[in-house]
């Protein structure tokens, strides 16, 4: 799926106080689902289809890098020379929500983490503990660049304020089922959420390596027996494609100190209130009024 490229120095490199790693992480959700929901609207052209569907790439498609010590991590979005007016409004509030934007810190040692997040214009620096990771080892085995990799198994907590995990609506899902006429509502279908729905859980496959004996890996994900070098829940898969332990130059591994400090829970319930509000202002609009606030038009 992706070019591998790995380098690394000798085991003894591993038992030094100064050990660090520095990892690059491809990420790709399927945007199957979101093309699924869009809503109907005639107004849209085939070059404004072809816009919406480049912009839905770049926030699907990410680079990130992990820097690493034994203790903590720091995970960042490469950054990327983007197209006049390509990160405006409400692209960037998108991009946040897809797993991107800010800096992730992860303690391991205290089993703490701290990301800062842009949301509707302000600042937050989340703070809140790590989950705790109730993996399972399955016992199967594959090579990933050169690395013996072990396959773990885990059921995580969904964050409502991370789209990636929006999964098609079933009709057990509260307002799964649409009241009234079908052509009706066919009609009505103006948000290109509304036939989605947040589970509560999500479960992970990961990969993880003892060869690099850090349990640390790509963005929340922790606690095995090794560098975590593949992550897949079905609809995201994050996967390694180059490792350096012992850089030439060391990253500055801590945590971001911007926004205003809030946990986790209140964040996610401020950005569903936001996004409800959002659903709300643009139900009865015509066609891409939705769409526009979504999408950064």
């Amino acid at each position: 799926m992706y070019s591998l490229a790995f380098s690394a120095v000798t085991c003894l490199g591993m038992h030094a106080q100064e050990f660090q790693g520095m990892a690059i992480y491809e990420s790709k959700t399927s945007m199957a689902d979101f093309k699924a929901n869009r809503p109907n609207n005639r107004d849209i052209t085939p070059e404004m289809e072809k816009m919406m569907e480049e912009r839905m790439k770049t926030m699907f498609e990410k680079t990130f890098v992990l820097n690493f010590d034994k203790s903590a991590s720091i995970y960042k979005e490469q950054e990327k020379l983007e197209t006049p007016g390509g990160q405006q409004g409400g692209m960037r509030m998108m991009s946040s929500m897809m797993g991107g934007g800010g800096t992730y810190y992860k303690n391991v040692k205290d089993k703490s983490y701290t990301v800062d997040k842009e949301f509707m214009g302000k600042e937050f620096l989340v703070k809140d503990s790590l989950n705790n990771l109730k993996w399972k080892m399955e016992g199967e085995i594959r090579v990933i660049g050169g690395y013996n990799c072990f396959k773990a198994t885990a059921v995580l907590p969904a964050s409502t304020s991370d789209f990636r995990n929006l999964r098609p609506k079933k009709d057990d899902d509260e307002g799964a089922k649409p009241e009234g006429n079908n052509a009706d509502n066919k009609e009505k279908k103006t948000d290109f959420l509304s036939g989605l729905s947040m589970p509560k859980e999500v479960v992970v496959t990961a990969w993880y390596t003892p060869e690099i004996p850090v349990n640390q890996g790509p963005d929340k994900y922790w606690g095995l027996p090794g560098l975590i070098l593949e992550i897949n829940d079905g609809k995201t898969v994050v996967l390694c494609s180059k490792v350096v332990l012992n850089p030439k130059t060391k990253a500055d591994i801590k945590a971001p100190s911007n926004g205003k400090t809030i946990s986790q829970k209140d964040y996610d319930e401020v950005v569903v209130k936001k996004m409800k509000e959002m659903q709300e202002m643009n139900q009865g609009r015509n066609g891409n009024g939705g769409m526009r606030m979504r999408m950064g038009n």
